[in-house]
């Protein structure tokens, strides 16, 4: 238990960690697109406003009535900047191209890229590495496009950096989690175990006990004969006795062990024969017990343990199923096998069902019904133990499945 509860801890760590680092990542990506993208329009738009050529630059503050160029420019920005236009008639008909300040792009080229900005239907864009613009001018239209390929590759290398510093912190933070882990559970470690130790201590504290009282019970049974209040004795000694190996066998189960050996069993036959176990019971209260089970399903598990389950299952049906109510058992072979176990139970509304697997946990708060509260949480330890589910579903009309999927 304490080794699933160390790795949960680091797998929530983890994971919470790694949420982290996704958002960021997003978020650093996202910014880094977005600054390249307002750092191209910029360019495209000094290039659109301008006839398709850049300004003189001006180093000095302008004279009156002249405005400032983009903080962005100075007198180096036209010769490392890659770009063409494409002007427009009213008609769409390319009346010029100019692509004197780029090599790799000619004017076959330029028209093709001016045509699949146009499809694309937006102001602004990307085709291919270059980011685009599209204006509207007197004659027309112009396309200006700017060869963003540097700055995309720059803010790849700069992704790549953060990515691998993000990574090897990752790493770095992993050893740390894993490393604290066990101080982390340490107190719960502790505390499991000192309950443990409490069972294990009181299994042999209370067992002494309640045989020597059981016996005595025998012997005043045989020199003073049977009474009403040796039969009330009796009932509590078998109902502390029960308690008492509920609780141990529930230890158990929580200790941790090399997995159970599992082998290839008749599954039906044991349902079945555990089942007709309980059958009196129901009938004998006056209440009705439907079986579906097919023949021949074979699984590999505990053989024992299952039997058990089926066991807890029917002896809380048969507990809980109001008078005159049924119990309906089925077991049919999905994907997986498949267990339900219905009854009736017209308080079945009242059900806090996610707290029905609790230890201790009762639904008759009046406790009139005798048992523990112990036995679903241990069919959900040994469903657990198979890989498998158990739930508890409101099925309505008053009537409460619990389902086994293993």
């Amino acid at each position: 238990m304490i080794y699933k509860l160390r790795k949960k801890f680091i797998k929530i760590c983890t994971l919470s960690f790694l949420a982290v680092f996704v958002v960021l990542f997003s978020v650093i990506y996202l910014l880094s697109s977005l600054q390249t993208d307002r750092s191209l329009d910029t360019l495209t738009d000094v290039i659109a406003e301008n006839g398709g050529r850049f300004p003189i630059y001006e180093p000095f503050p302008p004279k009156q009535g002249r405005p400032l160029p983009p903080s962005r420019l100075d007198e180096e920005t036209p010769f490392r900047t890659r770009f063409f236009s494409v002007r427009l008639d009213a008609d769409g008909a390319v009346i010029f191209v100019d692509t004197k300040a780029i090599i790799s792009v000619d004017q076959s080229n330029a028209i093709a890229y001016a045509t699949a900005a146009l499809e694309k239907d937006r102001e602004r864009g990307w085709i291919e590495e270059f980011r685009y613009k599209i204006c509207d001018t007197s004659y027309g239209k112009e396309i200006v496009f700017v060869n963003g390929a540097v700055e995309r590759a720059s803010g790849r290398g700069f992704l790549m950096t953060t990515l691998s510093v993000f990574g090897v912190g990752s790493l770095a933070v992993l050893l740390l989690i894993i490393l604290s882990s066990k101080w982390a559970v340490k107190p719960s470690a502790e505390s499991y175990a000192k309950q443990k130790q409490f069972i294990t201590d009181a299994n042999h504290e209370l067992k002494t006990p309640l045989t020597l009282i059981r016996t005595n019970l025998e012997i005043i049974k045989e020199e003073n004969g049977s009474n009403e209040w040796l039969a009330d004795i009796d009932s509590e000694v078998e109902h502390m006795t029960d308690l008492v190996e509920h609780l141990v066998a529930l230890a158990r189960m929580d200790e941790e062990q090399e997995k159970p050996v599992f082998s290839v069993f008749d599954l039906s036959r044991a349902v079945d024969e555990t089942v007709d176990i309980f059958a009196s019971s129901v009938t004998g209260t006056g209440k009705n017990l439907s079986v579906t089970i097919p023949e021949n399903m074979m699984y590999n598990g505990d053989e024992s343990a299952i039997r058990q389950l089926v066991s807890i299952l029917m002896d809380n049906a048969v507990k809980y199923c109001d008078v005159g109510g049924s119990i309906c058992v089925t077991l049919h072979n999905e994907r997986h096998p498949s267990l339900t176990v219905d009854n009736s139970y017209a308080a079945v509304d009242h059900l806090e069902l996610p707290r029905l697997f609790d230890r201790f946990y009762r639904a008759d708060k009046a406790r009139t019904r005798g048992g523990f509260g112990i036995g679903l949480s241990m069919a959900k330890a040994i469903v657990e133990k198979h890989r498998g589910r158990i739930t508890a579903q409101n099925l309505g009309n008053g009537t409460i499945r619990f389902q086994v999927k293993l």
